[in-house]
């Protein structure tokens, strides 16, 4: 495993913009919730031109060898600009670091990233503040950087940066994912559950940065986590245009569980192998031990999702309550949902589980549904064989 915050300040974006970014391979827990077993990337840039900006800093561990990286892209001159496009820690922390060694640079950020600045820390009146707004126009030279607001991406004070000279669109959280940069693995996959999980709820907000972006002329972005993009970027921005819509990627069926005794954990495996036989692609989760956030993504990126839980407490199972709700506060919709319940005197997770997602939009319920009453009979295969014939 590399050590803390691999080097990467030679990393060229362009001849004139320099990949300044660092790895982290000590997180676990990316934003306290998500499973990142190949850590994450801060990415930060700077670019070269008469007047020289970087494009935001780091999380607060990585404050020194950041600085380090950007000291070394400099090569002995200074920075004009610190442009700020978003305020979450990860990528604002060295702000005031920045500021202690470079305190004649402008900070350029939208005004109401200014005023959460103002709320992490205590910047003082001589700090060189410039407030832009959507479509305003930075100057270094050659590079004549534009703004474009995007609030609730996911954040209200976000805004990403275009470059006309070479046709690089910085992107903020956009367009990232987990992992660290020096791990290889498929971006699709990694994407999807970082946007889902983060950026997933704020899919209007998405579908409005995409129109704007349809009007450049893009040949590489630039995100603040995750790899520089440079080809097949249609891939990519249709994978953002498909989630942000709502839309599924594939057809398919998430069988997602929740068991205490093993039955509905049986019902559940014995569908799963159903819609296997019938051609069906299938992916399952067990909620109670298998990665929440895995699930989640899964569940937006194929057709299909069945419910199997246990009734508890007279409604579900928490690893399906937190199931359910995160799906909800995500706003899925556009699927078909089936349902398995058990019980051993009065079965209503079906009931609860509809009443669930009842303020999802567009959501089809398949008229099959198992009922298990406390163990696996005859009657639930014929059950289970009845909602795998709807669903396939």
């Amino acid at each position: 495993m590399p050590a803390k915050g691999a080097w990467r300040c030679k990393m060229k974006v362009t001849d004139d913009i320099l990949y300044v970014g660092v790895d982290d391979h000590e997180v676990d827990l990316f934003e306290g919730q998500y499973q990142v077993p190949g850590g994450m990337a801060y990415n930060s840039y700077v670019i070269l031109d008469e007047r020289i900006a970087v494009m935001d800093t780091v999380d607060a561990g990585f404050g020194a060898l950041w600085l380090g990286n950007v000291e070394a892209a400099l090569g002995g001159r200074r920075p004009d600009y610190l442009v700020v496009q978003h305020m979450e820690p990860d990528h604002s922390a060295c702000i005031p670091l920045f500021l202690e060694k470079y305190p004649e640079a402008q900070v350029v950020a939208t005004a109401p990233a200014f005023k959460m600045m103002d709320q992490f820390f205590s910047l003082g009146a001589e700090v060189k503040r410039m407030p832009v707004a959507n479509g305003a126009e930075l100057d270094l030279g050659r590079h004549k950087l534009s703004f474009v607001c995007a609030p609730m991406v996911h954040w209200p004070e976000v805004m990403m940066t275009y470059d006309p000279a070479d046709k690089v669109l910085f992107s903020a959280d956009g367009f990232g994912k987990f992992g660290a940069l020096d791990v290889e693995e498929d971006w699709a996959d990694e994407a999807r559950r970082y946007y889902i999980g983060i950026v997933g709820k704020y899919g209007p907000q998405v579908q409005n940065v995409l129109k704007k972006a349809a009007g450049l002329e893009i040949r590489k972005i630039c995100p603040l986590h995750g790899p520089v993009l440079e080809e097949n970027l249609e891939y990519y921005l249709g994978l953002y245009d498909k989630w942000s819509s709502y839309e599924p990627e594939e057809d398919g069926v998430v069988v997602a569980y929740a068991s205490v005794y093993g039955h509905t954990k049986a019902a559940a495996a014995r569908l799963a192998e159903e819609l296997r036989d019938r051609g069906v692609t299938v992916a399952v989760y067990d909620l109670a031990r298998d990665d929440m956030a895995a699930a989640v993504a899964d569940a937006f990126r194929y057709s299909k999702l069945v419910l199997a839980c246990n009734t508890y407490n007279m409604s579900v199972n928490p690893f399906m309550h937190q199931f359910l709700t995160v799906l909800a506060e995500h706003s899925y919709q556009k699927r078909t949902v089936g349902l398995i319940e058990n019980g051993s005197w009065a079965p209503v997770a079906a009931k609860a589980m509809r009443g669930m997602l009842e303020k999802c939009k567009e959501i089809t319920f398949a008229e099959n549904t198992v009922t298990v009453l406390s163990a696996m009979k005859p009657q639930n295969e014929e059950q289970i064989k009845s909602l795998a014939a709807e669903l396939a």
